[in-house]
């Protein structure tokens, strides 16, 4: 972290499916980068509503990925624990006066339950104590209508900025279309 000392981790009551959060750390990376497969790539994140799976082929991220998000300056990763078990995560990164959101994965079989919710309003809430930023902002697949409505509804909008995924470089998938692109979505926070 580059301007400020971290937020120490929120967490919830001790019963029994109580949701805690906290900073990742390296050793966090083996369970991480299943976690973000299983929510975005192949057959396992069908169970979900936020798959990718129809649009790309291959992989989300990897080992090192994962490891440059958790020790890259200006750069967390929030890890979200229930019973023990890693449930969700996101990238927050500090980019002057705003933060990025990214790297945004909830287990296939919890999404929809209002989980994703209360992760995008607990990150919200960490970068303002953090950073002090007044926006967050974030890059959707375009052809990710559903997920952009979702967004939406949670306060952020579309800019109409659009930026070319990355084609050729399998790190970030194998693509099964010849028209993807990025749109930036940004939601003040005051």
């Amino acid at each position: 972290m580059d301007t400020a000392t971290p937020v120490p981790d929120t967490a919830a009551s001790p019963e029994a499916g109580a949701v805690t959060y906290r900073w990742a750390v390296l050793d966090d990376v083996p369970v991480v980068v299943p976690l973000v497969e299983s929510a975005y790539r192949g057959d396992a994140s069908r169970a979900g509503w936020t798959t990718e799976a129809d649009l790309l082929d291959g992989q989300r991220t990897d080992p090192e990925g994962v490891a440059a998000v958790i020790t890259a300056p200006g750069s967390v990763l929030l890890l979200v624990e229930r019973d023990g078990e890693t449930v969700a995560c996101c990238q927050l990164e500090h980019r002057g006066d705003a933060a990025y959101f990214g790297m945004f994965a909830v287990r296939p079989e919890l999404q929809g339950a209002g989980l994703g919710k209360a992760v995008i309003a607990e990150a919200e809430r960490r970068v303002r104590a953090l950073w002090g930023v007044r926006e967050m902002h974030m890059t959707v697949i375009t052809a990710r209508e559903e997920l952009i409505a979702w967004y939406e509804r949670r306060g952020y909008r579309r800019t109409g900025e659009t930026s070319p995924f990355p084609y050729g470089d399998e790190r970030f998938g194998v693509p099964r279309r010849d028209d993807l692109r990025f749109e930036l979505l940004v939601k003040p926070l005051v």
